[in-house]
């Protein structure tokens, strides 16, 4: 059924550079938390100003983590969930909350939940309880929103993630972060604005859709860590089929909660930076928040306890709701549900229908290799650098692209990695592709590196040679070659003749290698190498001119 599109006016103007305007004045529709304790061992963040003699500030970030659900239907109805889907045409009557129906579990989305909570080093509460946690707003029919607060499906977990120091890819850290909970809860509907008429229109496609809430403890310093930890989380989503993960379709969304003290102090009052779809957009509201708050009460401000959002277009978070006074959400126990009853095997009944149940050790033994585990594999069996590994991985589709290309071309992994890291991935980042999107196959490239691996061409030819296959001809490599007549010269005496032509005519070269310049050697050598378009062997190049500079 489709659900009547609903309207209401635009109270909150929009915002222009260098203003603090409101952007909404509603009531907060996730869980407000109170400061509570924090880890030790934080770093230090510098004063805005540089002044000298300024005690240095501590940086405090915890995350909440909303990530949808992989499932074929919503978490408490039969309807379908789909992406960029009609306005209200997919929303059955218990997601339009009209009286009389009643929710009923996805069984899919309590093993995903289950799942995740095991890859993440969580204990899975065998018992869990659902609970009404009620506000109003208008993408909200019901009034209430079904979640775990009191009891959730998993707790007491870790996050371990990696990022470079300083800004140097080979120089990596390790660290972990603390997972409070993670909980099964619906979705909200989705308010979509119209500006040209001041109107709000809601599409209840959204509406009941299974999230997973991951609530990480607030164990991290800077925007760098935080997106660090997304990302990481983001591949462990998707390596278990849990969740898509695609934040660019609100399939993760992040809350940030930043605070700054100075060390030895109580903590600073937090505020909160909200639905935040993209790990680089969160690590830029965060470093601006912090710095925010810390220039606030260096000038003899105060930090507000409100919730803000980040403006990505002016790299600024804006005021969005203040939540000095506490939000009553009435939770209470869910009446229509009974208490979420998990087995493993040890306390599953004899009789149990196995497909009635969900036997937590039966997930545990299918879970796959998780991105930690894959990256020491890659590091092990191709023997390339462990920040590859994370590049790799950090590419959709990419590690599965490298070993197709290694197990298909003579070359070394330890060199095909270069390929694949500086041409492939470059040329699809200046183009905005993905590796699905690429119009060159690893077979086509397996075949080009192994005409080079061969000595049939040139490394400066292969480059040729896959400036053509970008084309998205259909092409061979070896088909290209013969048509560009990019073949290896296999002639001494033409080769030799080739480079003492470019010796004649660049005098000046030859005699600064004379007088004690091997360098400009490497110029002689690119001469040859352009004369010949690419089909001199750098190597012999090099030999030929040094035997002949020589006499």
């Amino acid at each position: 059924m489709a659900a009547s599109i609903l309207r209401r006016s635009l109270l909150a103007p929009r915002c222009r550079a260098g203003d603090v305007a409101a952007l909404h004045s509603g009531p907060s529709r996730r869980r407000a938390q109170a400061p509570g304790p924090i880890a030790s061992g934080r770093k230090t963040v510098k004063s805005p100003a540089g002044e000298r003699g300024v005690a240095p500030w501590v940086a405090v970030v915890g995350l909440e983590i909303h990530a949808q659900i992989s499932s074929n239907s919503k978490l408490f109805s039969g309807s379908q969930v789909q992406f960029a889907a009609p306005p209200n045409s997919l929303v059955s009557f218990f997601d339009a909350s009209l009286p009389g129906t009643l929710p009923a579990l996805n069984r899919r989305c309590v093993e995903a939940a289950v799942m995740t909570g095991l890859a993440l080093n969580c204990s899975i509460n065998k018992k869990s309880l659902f609970d009404r946690k009620h506000y109003f707003y208008a993408d909200l029919p019901a009034g209430y929103q079904i979640t775990q607060q009191r009891l959730p499906v998993a707790v007491n977990g870790s996050l371990s993630y990696s990022l470079c120091v300083g800004g140097k890819k080979n120089q990596m850290v390790t660290r972990t972060v603390r997972i409070k909970q993670i909980q099964l809860e619906q979705d909200s509907g989705k308010s979509l604005h119209d500006d040209t008429r001041s109107q709000t229109l809601i599409d209840l496609n959204r509406a009941g859709v299974g999230l997973m809430e991951v609530v990480m403890e607030p164990d991290m310093s800077s925007g760098e860590e935080a997106a660090a930890a997304v990302r990481e989380l983001q591949l462990i989503l998707q390596t278990l089929g849990s969740s898509q993960a695609i934040m660019a379709e609100g399939q993760l969304r992040v809350d940030a909660n930043v605070s700054v003290h100075h060390p030895g102090e109580a903590l600073g009052v937090r505020t909160e930076v909200k639905n935040i779809n993209s790990a680089r957009f969160l690590a830029r509201a965060i470093d601006y928040e912090i710095q925010r708050q810390i220039k606030e009460l260096e000038n003899g401000g105060t930090v507000i306890n409100e919730t803000r959002a980040f403006d990505y277009k002016l790299g600024c978070t804006i005021p969005m709701r203040d939540k000095e006074g506490k939000q009553d959400y009435r939770f209470m126990p869910e009446p229509n549900f009974p208490p979420l009853i998990l087995y493993d095997t040890k306390s599953l009944p004899a009789s149990t229908n196995h497909q009635q149940v969900v036997n937590i050790d039966w997930i545990r033994e299918r879970l796959p290799d998780l991105p930690s585990v894959r990256r020491v594999k890659l590091v092990e069996q191709y023997g390339i650098l462990p920040e590859h590994s994370f590049t790799l991985l950090n590419e959709d589709g990419l590690m599965e692209f490298f070993e197709n290309v290694a197990r298909q071309t003579q070359m070394s992994a330890k060199k095909v990695i270069g390929w694949i890291l500086n041409d492939m991935l470059g040329y699809l980042k200046q183009h905005n592709l993905t590796v699905q999107e690429s119009p060159v196959s690893s077979l086509f490239l397996a075949d080009l590196l192994n005409l080079l691996e061969r000595g049939t061409i040139s490394s400066s030819a292969a480059k040729q040679v896959l400036e053509e296959l970008w084309k998205g001809e259909g092409k061979t490599p070896l088909q290209i070659v013969k048509e560009k007549k990019l073949e290896l010269i296999q002639d001494q005496q033409e080769l030799e003749q080739i480079c003492q032509a470019v010796m004649e005519e660049h005098q000046e070269e030859v005699m600064e290698i004379k007088k004690g310049n091997p360098k400009v050697l490497n110029k002689l050598i690119g001469l040859v190498q352009r004369t010949t378009r690419g089909r001199a062997d750098p190597v012999l190049v090099k030999q030929i001119l040094e035997k002949r500079l020589s006499q």
